[in-house]
């Protein structure tokens, strides 16, 4: 098992206690309510002072010196932690898909069903990406902000030229440049545009070919999986020390947004909001629900014996951490046999992250539709496959989802940077998501015990 799937009071031995005493979460709340309300203050005092520069008030505003501190201190303070998460982004993404292509060596065992399982996975993750894309393109929350509002972000922020209309790729390159010619050109310039190919799609293509091929090595791969473990541990160290830095970050960016953009800033994150947890209710309670019925598994029965496992994904906002409660339940109240359930909920709980893409895919149109990025059906097909690889490669951690997000808006022509608008709401969400990601590993593994014959059907207690 690697460290993607340990308990964190596993991963280190001091793990346990620092948890208990993560703030991070209130924190981070408190440092999105006081930065935006703060710098919706500056904003109403500004435009008031412009609006009456004879009164006293105006007068004694230092209205130059406020902007001055935005541009060149509160700012750039606020961006510090992005930086550092950035820095990592590349290794973790790569180390990340190809232990989660690893991992799947293990459903092997389970034959036919371990196939049925691979394949549930991707169907969920597209119908929850799906969902997601539908939705935040019919309520556009993102293109509720003005003209002028989202010349300003993209002052503050700037974004890269999508390719022009003669410069759009066939679909013979598209298909062709996502096997990379050179790995490592694609990686350098995955971040900024300047790659021959597909930039970070062919990297994470490549991951998943890399990874297949390990898995083909067995014994002689294992130094290599050992290195990538590593890798990914240290990785996800810093991103660790960046999200430490979160919640400061997060008060400075809110304000500095605020501050410049006034109250039109409020009314899409509400809708953004809004899309999030509609998309993620309608996966939870019409997608599971239906492919329990489908395998001959009563929905109803099906929820009530959860039991304590929607709670605790919901309270640590992680499906790692939920892993232990998830079997338990699965093999006490669900009565899935052993093998099934700690197969599939162990994989499940890095490689099945059905909420995370929907709430990938939706960050990701909703930063579009602010930068007034119009997307070509080609580039939301694209973001669809991202959110997709991304919701494999995501850690089952709380803030594991960040990195990924940056990549997929780097690939489109957003500036990764851009995340600091959606990310105080981002703890709140990441307890829902947790929630549909842990709810869907559980639904993978009732519905493979079911077509196998180990689950009595037709109760209401899930007892025989």
């Amino acid at each position: 098992m690697d460290v993607r799937t340990l308990p964190d009071s596993e991963r280190s031995p001091h793990a346990a206690s620092e948890q208990s005493r993560d703030r991070r979460p209130k924190l981070m709340l408190f440092g999105l309510l006081f930065g935006l309300v703060s710098g919706l203050l500056v904003n109403i005092a500004i435009e008031y002072a412009a609006q009456h520069p004879n009164e006293t008030f105006s007068q004694w505003l230092p209205v130059t010196a406020i902007q001055w501190s935005i541009d060149n201190v509160i700012e750039p303070v606020g961006r510090v932690f992005l930086r550092l998460i950035l820095s990592v982004v590349l290794p973790l993404v790569f180390s990340a898909l190809v232990l989660a292509v690893v991992e799947f060596r293990d459903l092997r065992r389970l034959g036919r069903l371990g196939l049925a399982a691979i394949v549930m996975t991707v169907i969920f993750s597209a119908a929850s990406v799906l969902i997601g894309l539908t939705l935040v393109t019919v309520a556009a929350p993102g293109k509720a902000m003005s003209v002028e509002k989202q010349q300003a972000i993209e002052a503050r922020f700037g974004r890269r030229e999508l390719p022009r209309e003669d410069q759009v790729k066939r679909v013979p390159d598209i298909v062709l440049d996502l096997i990379p010619e050179n790995p490592l050109q694609e990686a350098v310039g995955a971040l900024d545009g300047s790659s021959k190919g597909n930039g970070m799609l062919a990297i994470m293509v490549f991951a998943l070919v890399l990874g297949a091929a390990t898995i083909k090595a067995e014994t002689r791969g294992e130094p290599w999986i050992k290195v990538l473990d590593s890798l990914y541990a240290v990785s996800m160290i810093i991103v660790d020390w960046a999200m430490t830095l979160a919640p400061f970050g997060v008060a400075c960016l809110m304000f500095v947004a605020g501050a410049r953009l006034g109250i039109a800033l409020v009314v899409p994150l509400l809708g953004f909001l809004l899309v999030v947890v509609g998309g993620l209710l309608l996966q939870m309670f019409v997608v599971y629900p239906a492919a329990l019925w489908i395998s001959g598994v009563r929905p109803s029965q099906f929820f009530r014996n959860l039991g304590p496992v929607i709670p605790t994904a919901f309270g640590t906002a992680s499906s790692s951490v939920t892993l232990p409660t998830a079997i338990q339940v699965a093999e006490r109240n669900l009565l899935i046999p052993s093998h099934i359930a700690r197969f599939i909920l162990t994989v499940g709980a890095t490689g099945n992250q059905n909420g995370t893409a929907l709430y990938e895919g939706v960050v990701v149109l909703f930063l579009a539709q602010v930068f007034g990025a119009d997307l070509t059906i080609w580039q939301q097909l694209g973001v669809v496959l991202f959110a997709i690889l991304a919701g494999i490669g995501t850690a089952g951690i709380p803030g594991g989802s960040i990195p990924m997000i940056m990549i997929i808006l780097a690939s489109i022509g957003v500036p990764p940077e851009s995340v600091a608008l959606i990310l105080g709401l981002d703890r709140f969400l990441d307890m829902c998501r947790t929630v549909v990601n842990v709810t869907g590993d559980l639904t993978i593994a009732q519905c493979v015990a079911a077509w196998s014959g180990h689950v009595p059907k037709g109760t209401d207690d899930g007892t025989t």
